[in-house]
């Protein structure tokens, strides 16, 4: 899928740029793989998958907002949109 943005600075550049110093240096491998599966995936139904990931659509005010497991508190979260089949608003974020 397409990412059409990117929230979080430092993966931004990490993902434009290939320059992994706005992100913990502990957790670029895992970002990467998880970036790529993103922009290899077809359909949602593959985040699932990677069970090490723990993949869950939030609820409540973040409803439709998936999160992929990063490290303890920290996750991947983006929305689908449906319509374009595209990845919006991707962030690195600690919301625990």
């Amino acid at each position: 899928m397409k990412i059409r943005n990117v929230i979080h600075k430092g993966l931004r550049r990490f993902i434009e740029d290939d320059d992994s110093s706005g992100l913990p240096q502990t957790v670029g491998p895992k970002v990467r793989k998880i970036v790529s599966f993103l922009q290899d995936m077809e359909k949602e139904g593959e985040l699932r998958t990677v069970p090490l990931w723990k993949a869950h659509q939030m609820t409540g005010d973040r409803k439709g907002t998936w999160s992929l497991f990063v490290t303890k508190n920290w996750r991947i979260t983006f929305q689908i949109n449906q319509v374009e089949i595209e990845i919006i608003n991707l962030d690195y974020e600690d919301y625990h």
